[in-house]
């Protein structure tokens, strides 16, 4: 009896603590609760109205927007010519494809049957004068080639259907909020890249490609379907009021309408997230392949490869005769990769030495003596340079500043291909002699010499403010 006397105070004190303790740990949860839904709730700072009146005024399309359209279209077409990324960043940033792309979104999601008209008329205006305009400029253009900036528009895989997606959430989210983010806006605008996919359709018009001309769409395609799945999603999250009307029957057959645009809209979006989505998978497991079956078996010598995605075929061509042996483990492994088994492969070997193969051969050698000559060059150009400073101990710039130097150089102008750095004795007079500072250039072989001509002239003023000197001189 005693002994329950002197247990149940303690009892009692023990039961108290871990109602303390569940306590506070229900406060804690509460707090960090709350905490994580005002970091993400984004609703609160949400301008209805004025995101409403906002995207309906870039809606339409005429006038000045015309002409920065194909101001624009010209811009990325250069840029997209010359390979330079500069240049289509810049263009993108002046687009105004956004527009119309946000009205379809916005539409569909409040319900408005004349916005969703208007949306529609003016991007397939915006569209045809895009394509157009790309396909004059690449049309007439004397210097069309393709470039990686071209070739990197042509055949869209999984990552542009999430890039295009999460683009469109950052925009309209933007876009929702009191105060415009304008650097969100751009940054988006640049991301998502709708201008270069027009562009590389109008080239692949100009040049009768018509695979280029139909993974450019495809491109294009998927962007404007993502950004504008992305504001519905966002509009309808935020509740945006739906557009009212005095008639109920029409207010129901336009909402019908509404929603069946909507599905329309998404069954090629789903398929082309599938479609992308196993062509994503097919190419990783045909890279891998390559890589560990065949490049890596040194007794094997790969001349050329295809893959038809849609013909289900790999085609490899070796030099050297193929046994049937390697013919049948090459086909073996294969079956190894879950996105090739239902692939056929038919593997070629040369078993001849035509003159044509010789020559091909011959000039595979050369190019890789060339490579490593204009390498020891690089160098010995280098060294002769060091050997220079330090002889005469008078060089403006010492090793680490030079080194410096030619990277920051290499970074401003992607197309240098050789820099180097001497200093040259001069005289003017025929009395005094000069130090004069000459800085030996090579270009990529790409551009023509009035674009080389500009690139120097360019590279020089850069020079000057970066050494702090007036006389220079850059050859190339």
């Amino acid at each position: 009896m005693n002994e329950n006397l002197n247990t149940e105070p303690g009892s009692s004190k023990t039961e108290q603590s871990k109602a303390a303790v569940k306590k506070d740990a229900l406060g804690l949860w509460f707090s960090l609760k709350t905490f994580l839904i005002e970091l993400i709730d984004f609703r609160h700072d949400t301008d209805r109205e004025a995101t409403v009146i906002a995207i309906k005024a870039d809606i339409p399309f005429k006038g000045a927007t015309v002409w920065i359209l194909i101001c624009s279209i010209i811009v990325a077409s250069i840029g997209l010519n010359t390979n330079s990324t500069a240049v289509v960043i810049g263009a993108m940033l002046i687009s105004p494809l956004m527009g119309p792309i946000l009205g379809i979104g916005l539409s569909i999601a409040i319900n408005d049957i004349d916005t969703l008209r208007k949306s529609l008329i003016n991007l397939v205006i915006m569209l045809v004068l895009s394509l157009f305009t790309a396909f004059l400029f690449f049309f007439v253009f004397p210097l069309n080639q393709d470039t990686s900036e071209l070739l990197g528009r042509v055949k869209p895989d999984i990552r542009d259907v999430f890039i295009a997606f999460f683009g469109g959430l950052a925009l309209i989210i933007a876009r929702t909020k009191k105060g415009t983010i304008a650097s969100v806006v751009f940054g988006v605008a640049i991301a998502t890249a709708l201008m270069p996919p027009l562009c590389t359709a109008g080239y692949g018009l100009s040049q009768g490609n018509w695979s280029y001309f139909q993974g450019a769409m495809h491109l294009f395609a998927i962007n404007t379907i993502f950004i504008a799945f992305a504001t519905i999603l966002v509009l309808k999250i935020l509740r945006f009021p739906m557009v009212t009307y005095a008639n109920s029957k029409r207010r129901k057959n336009i909402s019908r309408f509404a929603t069946i645009i909507a599905l329309l809209a998404m069954l090629p979006a789903s398929w082309s997230f599938i479609n992308v989505l196993n062509e994503t998978r097919v190419e990783s497991d045909y890279k891998t392949y390559l890589n560990l079956e065949i490049k890596d078996n040194n007794s094997l010598w790969l001349r050329s490869e295809k893959i038809e995605q849609s013909k289900k075929l790999i085609t490899l061509n070796f030099n050297g005769e193929i046994t049937e042996a390697t013919k049948a483990d090459l086909v073996n492994e294969l079956n190894g990769y879950e996105y090739l088994r239902d692939f056929s492969i038919v593997i070629n070997g040369n078993t001849n030495r035509s003159s044509d193969k010789i020559l091909e051969l011959y000039d595979l050698a050369i190019y890789k003596i060339e490579e490593r000559e204009t390498a020891i060059s690089t160098l010995q150009s280098e060294i002769d340079s060091l050997k220079l400073a330090a002889a005469s101990n008078k060089s403006i710039m010492d090793l680490k500043i030079f080194s410096s130097l030619f990277k920051d150089a290499k970074i401003q102008f992607t197309e240098l291909k050789y820099f180097g750095y001497s200093k040259m004795l001069t005289s003017s007079d025929f009395r005094k002699i000069d130090t004069l500072t000459v800085f030996k250039t090579q270009w990529d072989s790409s551009l023509n010499d009035s674009l080389v001509r500009v690139r120097v002239d360019s590279l020089k003023i850069w020079l000057k403010l970066e050494l702090g000197i007036e006389s220079l001189e850059v050859e190339w």
